[in-house]
């Protein structure tokens, strides 16, 4: 072969051509249906240039915040502390290096005010001063993002009634789409004064979580950062674990969404308003590595009977005109804008046997804890009444707190996101496969029933007084407080310690699960084999450090070959650039990879490729630490476009052959393919 096939025995051009009815969506061949064509929308203007002299003032503050906190770290000083002086620095230095972000005179106003606070803060820790802690209302905190290792942000709102002695409920709240939401602008507007809530007052704290601008609407890196942010509140405040609530509206609702749905035993509700739904995972003329990948992400409604044990109030309003899914629906098509999203999920929770009663503009899914409200005579925003009925939601479930069901029903497609209280889909027997669990606890926790679907090997946890187990069928006899089983050819079995490689919880792939977990990119120094497909891979890593340093507001970890330490193995998935002679971690661990690289061929399976202008890009179990990745050349492999976007689409699965070009940053792949169960080629290409 000579890398002109698809993997499935498709010639590339024939396919290509079966798509000329679908506009491209990205180099990767990847399609969109037909796109209805708007009016041109006006120009924004352009951003503010500062005068000689703010620059001078912008420089100057952002040296100070600099000198400050470098001080600071010298001497010890309390690191949560010393990030809620570095967010005031970071802010400064990244309008320094993208100084068009300042969209207007507003803009530079308000990012003055914001450092020069900065400036007083850090001289007050300096001085062991930390007066922001105790003022009333809103807050702003930095924490260091284990994900990268940046300093990051987010805003509180604590009630006065808060002393720090009783844990209490908390709000986590994703905000819509801002095009304008920089560091400063962010802290300047959670700063403002204001109500200490947003809800009805329970006593609550209110996290206003900034997932880095627009941060992938709360996917992939913005999703990292929800819980990353809700970890660092915990920390510093009496945060009641089983009293933490979702709030989210517009993109926030999207986002909102995807967590709840992906987490349905981490809040004790979710109030999700708004939001495009996803429609790529039901459009056909994406190549089979594609498609499976999109059911992880891009169809939260085959996921929607995760709110049978999740309270969710989904809400809209009736006169709602927003773009209501992604990609846009087909021109003339009827659509209710961002309301259709939660009427998509009530319609699918109807599919699954919980079928909507009760008033037109509040529906409760019958056998579930869930309700849908239409604000009457209102756009994309909220009605006082039914603002009003989310706000008792919001209080019952939050005085209930998260409670441990009898009763557990469950949807996966990925072992990433496996679990459902007391029940763990460790292995599937298929990925990207609908999973489900049935799980019943009955007679005060003595019995068990459970039925399964794709399910390969169930984690089972609160069984303190089980006896016997029913599962599909066939009966077991069970010890608590824990048991893991294994599906064998006779049935059900207590299952025996793993042995070899599998896709489980966090190490399956595809390519783009690495940057939900902390990464460090290896940057090749070596004499590369080949120098074209060497520079590309320098361009992608460029790419990807550019790419996420101005959407993702960090500049992910780097070092060079010749530093990596096996701590950075033990704590990290590695990403490592070039080529097997270019970059020297390379050598260390393709003899343990399924696939060969060697100066005159890259092989996957049966297909055959000249190195000389091709790239290989894939994701595995590193060998030098099974429990972490090492991933080849490749970061996130969305494009550009969709590093703002509502979803991003994975587009090499685990393992890809890229078209090296001179002139490209983001390749085009000859082929592409995802890894079995155990990690092996899948048997058209072995």
């Amino acid at each position: 072969m000579d890398g002109t096939q698809l993997p499935h025995g498709i010639d590339r051009r024939t396919w290509l051509a079966s798509l000329s009815a679908l506009l491209p969506f990205s180099s990767t061949g990847a399609a969109l249906a037909q796109q209805p064509v708007a009016a041109p929308k006006p120009l924004p203007p352009p951003p503010v240039k500062l005068t000689p002299d703010e620059q001078a003032r912008l420089d100057a503050t952002v040296a100070r915040l600099a000198e400050l906190v470098r001080g600071l770290k010298a001497a010890r000083a309390d690191a949560g502390l010393v990030a809620d002086v570095e967010i005031f620095h970071k802010a400064g230095q990244w309008l320094q290096k993208f100084p068009e972000e300042f969209f207007t005179a507003d803009d530079v106003r308000a990012a003055f005010r914001v450092l020069d606070l900065g400036v007083e803060r850090g001289e007050q820790l300096t001085r062991g001063q930390s007066p922001w802690l105790n003022q009333p209302g809103r807050r702003v905190h930095g924490f260091n993002s284990e994900l990268d290792g940046s300093v990051q942000l987010y805003g509180l709102r604590v009630p006065a009634s808060y002393d720090g002695t009783t844990p209490v409920r908390l709000y986590v709240w994703l905000h819509g789409r801002d095009q304008k939401n920089t560091e400063a602008s962010f802290i300047d507007r959670e700063l403002k004064p204001g109500p200490a809530s947003s809800a009805a007052g329970t006593g609550e704290i209110q996290l206003d979580i900034y997932g880095r601008w627009n941060g992938m609407a709360f996917h992939y890196t913005g999703e990292a950062d929800v819980f990353e942010a809700i970890a660092q509140v915990q920390k510093r405040y009496q945060i009641d674990p089983q009293r933490i609530l979702l709030r989210g509206f517009s993109m926030g609702g999207c986002g909102a969404w995807h967590i709840a749905l992906h987490h349905p035993d981490r809040f004790a509700a979710a109030e999700i308003g708004a939001g495009t739904w996803p429609r790529r995972s039901q459009m056909p003329g994406f190549p089979p590595h594609q498609q499976a990948a999109l059911r992880i992400y891009e169809n939260i409604l085959d996921w929607s009977l995760n709110a049978f044990n999740l309270p969710i109030a989904g809400h809209g309003g009736e006169n709602e005109t927003g773009l209501s899914t992604i990609p846009p629906l087909p021109p003339g098509t009827p659509t209710r804008g961002q309301l259709e999203s939660s009427i998509k999920v009530r319609e699918q929770l109807a599919k699954e046997g919980f079928p909507s009663e009760g008033d037109p503009y509040e529906l409760r899914a019958k056998g579930t804890p869930s309700v849908f409200f239409i604000s009457k005579n209102t756009g994309h925003s909220t009605s006082p009444e039914v603002r009003t009925k989310l706000d008792a939601f919001l209080k019952l479930h939050g005085d209930r707190g998260i409670v441990s069901p009898d009763e557990i029903r469950f949807v996966t497609f990925t072992t990433r996101y496996n679990r459902s209280f007391w029940v763990t889909a460790e292995l599937l027997e298929k990925h990207y496969e609908r999973t489900e669990i049935h799980a019943r606890r009955q007679e005060g926790g003595k019995r068990y029933e459970i039925s399964t679907k794709n399910v390969a090997r169930l984690g089972l946890r609160e069984l303190p007084a089980a006896a016997v187990l029913g599962i599909d069928g066939k009966t077991l006899r069970v010890k608590g407080p824990a048991v893991t089983l294994e599906k064998a050819k006779g049935g059900w079995r207590v299952a025996k310690p793993l042995a070899g490689l599998a896709k489980r919880h966090g190490l399956q792939g595809p390519i783009d699960d690495a940057f939900l977990d902390p990464f460090l990119l290896v940057r090749p120094t070596g004499t590369p084999w080949n120098d074209a497909a060497h520079r590309m891979a320098l361009r992608m890593l460029q790419r990807f450090d550019q790419q996420y340093a101005k959407h993702l507001r960090a500049h992910p970890r780097v070092k060079n070959d010749t530093e990596v330490t096996p701590d950075d193995i033990a704590r990290y998935h590695l990403v490592l650039f070039g080529d097997p002679g270019s970059n020297t971690s390379m050598p260390k661990v393709l003899p343990k990879l399924p696939v060969k690289w060697s100066k005159d061929a890259i092989q996957v399976g049966r297909f055959s490729y000249k190195p000389a202008d091709h790239l290989l890009a894939m994701i595995y179990p590193n060998p030098l630490n099974p429990n972490r990745y090492v991933v080849l050349n490749s970061g996130l492999t969305c494009p550009d476009s969709e590093f703002r976007g509502e979803y991003q689409m994975p587009r090499f699965g685990d393992c890809a052959v890229l078209k090296a070009g001179e002139k490209t940053d983001f390749p085009d792949f000859v082929m592409a393919t995802l890894f079995d169960e155990a990690w092996r080629l899948p048997t058209e290409l072995a």
